[in-house]
């Protein structure tokens, strides 16, 4: 398996990848599928940001993505990102969310980033095990928050804190 930086021509690959989450499961809460266009987009505000996008390939075919941005766009939280990983229909469970995550933790302690958060429907017990394997902790549940294929999803944030500095300010 390679990982690397994605590129122009890997936009069709990672298309097919996302909309076979957006049409089969609840990885993403997105309802309807993304264009190549829309992706294409996506990926060039990605670089131009300066924020990384990878891919894995297993024999030259990618089989998975990731990708890191800010949390949200208020100054606060901007030692703060927030992480996608997406694994191709039968290449989960072989080391391929794994590859594409560890090089995205590296990057963030080289930035000096503090926390990664992942955004995770409660259901998907493999995508919550992963993280959990990764170092990532459940942090909150909120409850009903979204909706896809005509059941309410609630959505789980887990967190890794990079820096060792877990101490925090009291608050009010």
């Amino acid at each position: 398996m390679t990982v690397r930086s994605a590129g122009g021509s890997d936009v069709e690959a990672i298309t097919a990848i996302y909309n076979d989450a957006v049409e089969h499961s609840t990885a993403s809460w997105d309802l309807e599928p993304v264009t190549p266009a829309s992706r294409a987009a996506w990926l060039a505000e990605k670089q131009d940001g300066g924020w990384p996008v990878l891919v894995a390939e297993v024999d030259g075919e990618v089989v998975g993505w990731s990708s890191m941005g800010p949390f949200r766009p208020k100054d606060g939280y901007r030692h703060t990102v927030e992480h996608s990983v997406y694994v191709a229909d039968g290449q989960r469970g072989r080391g391929v969310g794994r590859a594409l995550l560890e090089p995205l933790i590296e990057e963030c302690r080289r930035r000096g980033v503090h926390a990664m958060v992942g955004g995770l429907d409660a259901s998907n017990a493999g995508s919550l095990a992963f993280h959990r394997r990764l170092g990532f902790v459940e942090v909150g549940r909120l409850p009903q928050v979204g909706r896809k294929f005509d059941r309410w999803l609630d959505l789980v944030f887990t967190v890794l804190l990079l820096d060792g500095d877990t101490e925090t300010e009291p608050t009010g």
